[in-house]
């Protein structure tokens, strides 16, 4: 049972991270100078979108690679 504690505690921690991770790469990419001034709030929206769906999908990866890892010791 502290392993599935673990591993929850990790993919949540992940998750923010991963999420955070995205916001801040997509932001430095920035995109909004190409947006006009009338549809900067409709791009923000977009931008926290695309960096929640992009950081749960790596996060998802780093998490499922993780606990494949783990479960390696059972081939031997």
């Amino acid at each position: 049972m502290q392993y599935i504690g673990i591993m929850a505690l990790l993919t949540i921690i992940s998750h923010f991270v991963f999420i955070a991770l995205a916001f801040v790469g997509l932001q430095s990419l920035r995109l909004d100078c190409y947006i006009g001034p009338a549809q900067q709030n409709s791009f923000r929206l977009v931008l926290v979108m695309v960096a929640v769906a992009l950081g749960f999908a790596c996060s998802s990866f780093f998490t499922s690679f993780v606990d494949n890892v783990v479960h390696l010791s059972y081939l031997i």
